[in-house]
């Protein structure tokens, strides 16, 4: 492990959540997590838009 640079820890982590997974099924979960982020930030963008829309309208209001 040490030759790779990965503690044991983090190769842990690694087998806990992606043992057992064929190469496909990883490159999906992976692709489905970038996918996830993505709509996360989007989402959060809009709740801040929703945000200044509403202290905007207060404002004239």
């Amino acid at each position: 492990m040490r030759n790779y640079g990965i503690c044991r820890a983090i190769l842990y982590n690694l087998r806990k959540k992606y043992g057992g997974m064929e190469a496909s099924e990883m490159k999906k979960a992976k692709e489905l997590e970038a996918e996830n982020t993505s709509l996360k930030r989007m989402y959060a963008n809009l709740v801040m838009e929703l945000a200044v829309v509403k202290y905007i309208i207060e404002k004239k209001l």
